[in-house]
C-alpha cells in the first residue's frame, strides 16, 4: 500500500464540515465553515460581580472563546452590564451569553441594560413557559433578541423536555402499526422541540443566521443519534455538548467519546465539555479538555502538542514524567504570549520520551524532542530538532535546559509578521 493511499482524505481525518448557516456572536464566527468554537460556563453566583468577572477572565485566558453565565434573578441580570464593563477594562474580549430558564422574559424587561450587554441569549424551549404562556413568553424573548440584535441558542435538554410535546408524540406513536421504542420517541421530541422553536423564531422575524440549536442528553449513544438526526434535518449551526457528563475521567471520556464521533462526521460548530469540577480543581479544566479534543482530532491548534512516553519496565525513574509535566505546563503558560509574538507556535510538536526503544524515533518525528535514558542506559539525553540531533544533555538541570531549548526553538522558527 502506498503512502498516498494511507493518507487519502476520503478515509483519513475528519470529514469536511457540514454546511451550516454562520452566526456572528460579537465577532466570533460560529458555523458556515468557521473553525469549531470552544465555549464554557461560569459556576459563580452571577450577582457576585467580582467573582464572576474573575472566573470569566480565567476561562478566557485558558482559551474559552464564548462564556455563558446564569441569569436567574434580577440581581444577576443587573450584574451582567457591570461584569461586561469590568471585563472590557481588563482587556478581556469574550462574548458573554445569558442562560435563561423560566423567567428570562421578565428579567430582560426589568433590566434592559442586561439585554443590551449580553452577546447572545440561551433559551430552553422546555421551560420558557408552560401552557398558554409558553408561546407568549417565547415570543417576548425573541422580541428582545430582535430589538437588541442578538443571536439566540435554542437549547433543548433531555432533563427539561417539553412535556406537552413529548406526550403528544407518545400518543402519536401509539397509533403506529409498528411503534417506535421509547428512546426513539424521546429523541424525536428533542429534535422537534428545537426545530419547531427555531421555525417559530424565524416566523417572528429572527433571521435563521441568528439561531444556533442544541439537543443535549447525558448518554453517549443517545447524543450521537439525536445530533445525527438534527444535522440531517436542518442547516442551523449546532452547539455540541454531553450534558451532565460527570466528574473526572468519566466526564472527560464520555464527552470525548460522543463529541469525537460527531466532529469526525462534520457535525458541530461549537462545543462545551460539561465537567463536574473535582474538589479544588479549576473551572478551566473543561476548556483545556475541549481544546485538546479538537487539537488531537486535527480540527484546531491551540498549544504545542506533547508526545510523551507512558512508561514501562525500562523507565523505572519518574524523571520523564516530571519533565513531560514541566514542558506541558510551560508551553501552555507561554501560549498567551506566543499567540501574539510567535504565531504558529501552537502547531509545534514536542516529544518527551523515556528510553532508547522509541525515544530517538519519536523525537526525530517531532519539531523538537528529547530521548531520556531508560533503566541501565547511559545517563545522557540526546535532543533532536526537525529530525536532526543537535545536542546531548546531562546532569541535574536537564529539565531547565530542555525548556530553554524549546523557547529558543520557538524564537528562531516562529515570528510575528511585521505590519506597516
Amino acid at each position: 500500500m502506498s503512502a498516498s493511499s494511507v493518507h487519502d482524505s476520503s478515509c483519513f481525518g475528519p470529514q469536511p464540515r457540514r454546511t451550516t448557516r454562520q452566526v456572528d456572536i460579537a465577532g466570533v464566527k460560529v458555523g458556515g465553515g468557521a473553525p469549531v468554537v470552544v465555549q464554557s460556563m461560569t459556576n459563580t453566583d452571577t450577582a457576585d460581580v467580582a467573582a464572576t468577572t474573575r472566573q470569566v477572565a480565567d476561562l478566557w485566558r485558558a482559551g474559552s472563546e464564548l462564556v455563558r453565565v446564569t441569569v436567574n434573578t434580577r440581581d444577576a441580570a443587573a450584574a451582567v452590564p457591570k461584569i461586561v464593563e469590568r471585563l472590557a477594562m481588563m482587556g478581556v474580549k469574550v462574548p458573554i451569553i445569558g442562560d435563561f430558564h423560566y423567567n428570562g422574559h421578565t428579567l430582560l424587561a426589568q433590566e434592559p441594560a442586561c439585554a443590551e450587554a449580553l452577546s447572545k441569549y440561551r433559551i430552553n424551549p422546555g421551560n420558557v413557559g408552560f401552557g398558554k404562556k409558553k408561546d407568549i413568553q417565547f415570543a417576548q424573548l425573541i422580541e428582545f433578541a430582535l430589538r437588541y440584535d442578538k443571536p439566540v441558542r435554542i437549547g433543548a435538554n433531555w432533563g427539561s423536555l417539553d412535556e406537552a410535546l413529548a406526550t403528544a408524540l407518545m400518543d402519536e406513536n401509539a397509533q403506529r402499526s409498528d411503534p417506535w421504542d421509547a428512546g426513539r420517541v424521546m429523541r424525536e421530541a428533542l429534535v422537534r422541540s428545537a426545530l419547531d422553536s427555531a421555525q417559530r423564531a424565524v416566523e417572528l422575524g429572527l433571521p435563521a443566521d441568528r439561531i444556533i440549536l442544541s439537543t443535549k442528553v447525558s448518554g453517549v449513544q443517545e447524543l450521537i443519534a439525536v445530533y445525527r438526526d438534527l444535522a440531517q434535518r436542518s442547516e442551523f449551526a449546532l452547539h455540541l455538548g454531553l450534558t451532565e457528563a460527570g466528574i473526572g475521567s468519566k466526564g472527560i471520556v464520555a464527552s470525548s467519546a460522543a463529541l469525537a464521533v460527531l466532529l469526525q462526521e462534520g457535525v458541530g460548530d461549537t462545543i462545551r465539555i460539561s465537567l463536574t469540577p473535582e474538589p479544588g480543581s479549576p473551572r478551566t479544566q473543561e476548556v483545556v479538555v475541549a481544546q485538546e479534543l479538537l487539537q488531537t482530532m486535527g480540527l484546531r491548534a491551540f498549544t504545542p502538542m506533547i508526545t510523551a512516553c507512558p512508561g514501562c519496565g525500562r523507565t523505572t525513574s519518574e524523571f520523564f514524567q516530571h519533565l513531560a509535566k514541566v514542558v506541558q505546563e510551560h508551553v501552555r503558560a507561554k501560549m498567551p504570549e506566543w499567540k501574539i509574538s510567535r504565531p504558529g507556535a501552537e502547531n509545534m510538536t514536542i516529544a518527551v520520551m523515556g528510553c532508547v526503544v522509541n525515544g530517538p524515533g519519536e523525537s526525530r518525528h517531532a519539531n523538537i524532542g528529547i530521548s531520556l535514558p531508560g533503566t541501565g542506559e547511559a545517563p545522557t539525553a540526546p535532543v533532536f530538532e526537525d529530525g536532526k540531533k543537535t545536542v546531548t544533555l546531562r546532569g541535574e538541570g536537564i529539565a531547565e535546559d530542555f525548556v530553554a531549548l524549546v523557547d529558543a526553538y520557538v524564537d528562531r522558527n516562529y515570528r510575528a509578521v511585521a505590519t506597516a
